[in-house]
């Protein structure tokens, strides 16, 4: 069970050991050997693909499953499941869409990773991790990856480990050469305000976090009409949609995000200068994973709270 800041490098902590494991010791390529379970579908993409970096000079097979894509998607995930595949990266609502179909060969699954499980304990997902637990095989070795340890993340992992070996390395903490400023203004001068922000200062890469997904639609919609290099990112979006607004914004075509939280956990976007809290969360957590999307390394970061 291990504990670390936003940021600190987790998803090579468990790609890494794992990819090792599999490489070195015998397993069945015709079964499921392990099993990365993650909140949200960007994430499920983006560790898929660092695992294809990583692993490119390897014969480790690997396969993301999510939802939200096509049926063409589904019957490649479902062949992928049913023949069996080194490492799964998947969604909960996903994975048990084909659990509960049959041909999902876990018998011999080794090494499950939860990554992310505060927030998928937010997002509603403990009975369905609770789930995909239970058809997995008794003897194997769980991981659990987490940035934040609040008590009912302990619960789940005290179910689901036995005797966990824990690792805690700077939890629940901002980083430090983070500037913040925080303006205290009403509602209606929220949006006003972050555009005269972002004319007055020079930023290259600006995410502003909103906790409803109508204030992202709105905030996007105004800071366009303000001729704003701008787009915005959240559930209602179509995944192709979705894919293709980060893809814009890591490569900077697109200088601001605007976004739910959909995209505070795990998601790797190099020098982002500037976030915005639109909405300040109402769980400190969730303040620190936001605080995380501006790169800790560079001394100019700013976050700025309305």
């Amino acid at each position: 069970m291990a504990c670390a800041q936003t940021g600190t490098g987790k998803t090579a902590a468990f790609l890494l050991p794992v990819m090792h494991k599999l490489l070195t010791e015998d397993h069945d390529p015709h079964k499921i050997n392990s099993m990365v379970i993650v909140p949200t579908r960007e994430l499920a993409v983006q560790i898929s693909q660092t695992l294809e970096g990583i692993s490119y000079f390897t014969n480790i097979s690997s396969i993301a499953v999510y939802g939200g894509s096509s049926g063409a998607n589904f019957a490649i995930e479902k062949k992928a499941l049913a023949s069996g595949v080194d490492m799964v990266i998947c969604t909960p609502g996903r994975m048990i869409a084909h659990l509960n179909m049959g041909y999902v060969k876990v018998d011999a699954l080794r090494y499950p990773v939860l990554d992310e499980a505060d927030r998928m304990l937010d997002m509603g997902f403990h009975d369905d991790i609770v789930k995909i637990i239970s058809y997995l095989p008794k003897k194997r070795q769980n991981l659990l990856f987490s940035a934040t340890m609040p008590d009912r993340m302990r619960k789940l992992a005290m179910s689901i480990l036995h005797d966990p070996v824990q690792v805690n390395i700077a939890i629940s903490k901002p980083p430090e050469k983070i500037r913040q400023e925080a303006f205290i203004v009403f509602e209606e001068q929220k949006a006003p305000l972050i555009k005269e922000i972002l004319r007055e200062r020079d930023f290259t890469s600006v995410v502003v976090f909103c906790s409803r997904k109508q204030n992202v639609k709105q905030l996007c919609a105004e800071l366009k009409r303000a001729k704003l290099s701008v787009e915005q990112i959240h559930s209602d979006l179509e995944q192709d949609a979705r894919e293709q607004v980060l893809m814009d914004f890591r490569s900077k075509k697109l200088k601001i995000l605007v976004a739910t939280d959909i995209l505070s956990r795990g998601i790797d976007i190099e020098d982002i200068d500037l976030v915005i809290n639109y909405d300040v969360p109402n769980d400190g957590e969730d303040y620190v994973h936001r605080i995380g999307r501006t790169a800790a390394q560079r001394p100019k970061a700013q976050l700025i709270h309305l």
